[in-house]
């Protein structure tokens, strides 16, 4: 199976949940740095679709300025458009396999899909 991960290094989260898919066996796994390289505005709306939940949810709240720029309150176009610009505001680790996306908050999440 594969399963890839949009990853931030310095999350203790996204750490766990990538040594849980690399200590599973038969799990393919494809690391996406979103910091350096950035998900599209398409890609994030397909992977909150799959995931069954709103851009808005998925949305960084600590350490940055989503709440002051009204994010959380904003419509999706607006979120996605945000988060595409500034990477920053996606709430890690989302990871996407065959069986679906989950924001693996906590870790043992990503069991769901595996």
């Amino acid at each position: 199976m594969k399963a890839t991960i949009w990853h931030n290094p310095k999350c203790s989260k996204s750490r766990n949940t990538l040594a849980i898919l690399q200590e599973r066996e038969g799990v393919d796994v494809e690391i996406v740095e979103y910091l350096k390289h950035p998900p599209t505005c398409a890609k994030l709306a397909q992977l909150y679709d799959d995931a069954g939940m709103s851009p808005a949810e998925g949305l960084r709240l600590g350490g940055t300025d989503a709440k002051e720029r009204g994010l959380p309150d904003a419509d999706a176009n607006t979120v996605l458009d945000a988060m595409a610009a500034e990477p920053k505001l996606i709430e890690r680790p989302l990871v996407e396999t065959e069986k679906g996306v989950r924001l693996c908050r906590p870790e043992t999440r990503v069991e769901e899909i595996l």
